[in-house]
């Protein structure tokens, strides 16, 4: 019997229905969802990036979705810091908190302990930024393969922010991303986590990605973007890094066809699933289930917390 509370973390590649397990879940007890998915925090974004929907949202409190700027970056710390504040919150309203989510690296920095990376000088800062804007992204990423390859493995060479903030570490403390994630000093999170993903095969989440994607276009994603480039028309600002947002940004600024918008967007979130399967595959305490056996989901929810049993 653990005498830390349970929280529920959800998680897996993108569209593979974990908000309506949590949902599931949220029927049969008193809970709450929190975000954990780096894209989801963003307001301008609500449609692109996939937040839970009004509907999905009024079956239960759903939080940390939706209330960052497009100008705002966003961190592992940072989210660590919101996510215990609000846990605590829910805790204190006696429901369950179930994370949920698809950023390995949050909730791990959630769980493990975030690394303890000292504060990045601003003069080594603006010359990393200096550098994306004259060379790209993708040179830094080039060398990241070279000083840590491991992490280069787990992010795109696109990814302004991560292969930024990975050279700024490198540059300011002489150890790369991997090792402070790894070898440094953590404190981890005081909870007992019951890990749930939802598993599906690449070959066969693809299709349903490009038919999410087709939905998102119909339902207003491009006027989404339009009204969020009224707000903030910096393509360098970290809400349109993520992808979709920055595909379609591109579109408005007549650097590709719609058409080509959207098969950049499929291609990019593929890619992105692909890479979330391969981090969540290392871990080995998670429990398995297909999209949409929620209600297998939601007996497991149950039995555990039986087993688990603590005062809150």
């Amino acid at each position: 019997m653990s005498q830390k509370p349970p929280i529920i973390c959800l998680l897996g590649p993108t569209g593979t229905g974990k908000t309506a397990a949590a949902i599931a879940i949220s029927k049969r007890l008193p809970t709450s969802v929190i975000n954990f998915d780096s894209r989801q925090v963003y307001e301008d974004f609500p449609l692109i990036t996939a937040q839970p929907d009004s509907e999905e949202q009024a079956a239960c409190p759903h939080l940390l979705y939706g209330f960052v700027p497009t100008e705002e970056k966003m961190t592992a710390a940072r989210f660590v810091e919101l996510a215990m504040e609000t846990i605590e919150e829910v805790r204190s309203e006696g429901r369950l908190p179930i994370l949920v989510g698809g950023t390995g690296m949050y909730l791990k920095s959630l769980l493990s302990g975030i690394a303890p990376i000292p504060d990045i000088p601003d003069e080594i800062r603006q010359s990393v930024q200096e550098r994306i804007k004259r060379e790209g992204p993708q040179k830094l990423h080039a060398e990241l393969v070279e000083t840590d390859p491991d992490y280069a493995a787990k992010i795109h060479p696109n990814d302004t922010q991560r292969n930024g903030r990975a050279a700024e570490v490198f540059l300011a403390t002489g150890k790369n991303l991997t090792w402070w994630h790894t070898s440094s000093e953590h404190t981890p999170a005081p909870y007992t986590a019951l890990k749930i993903g939802m598993q599906i095969a690449l070959d066969e989440l693809e299709p349903l990605l490009a038919k999410r994607i087709g939905m998102m276009v119909e339902l207003g994603a491009l006027e989404e973007a339009k009204a969020a480039m009224a707000k903030c028309a910096d393509p360098e600002a970290p809400g349109w890094t993520g992808i979709g947002c920055a595909e379609l940004l591109a579109y408005l600024r007549e650097e590709m066809t719609l058409d080509e918008a959207e098969y950049r967007w499929i291609k990019n979130t593929r890619a992105y699933a692909k890479r979330q399967i391969t981090w969540f595959k290392k871990e080995s305490d998670i429990n398995w289930f297909a999209p949409g056996d929620n209600e297998s989901v939601a007996d497991l929810v149950e039995r555990w917390l039986a087993e688990n049993q603590t005062e809150s």
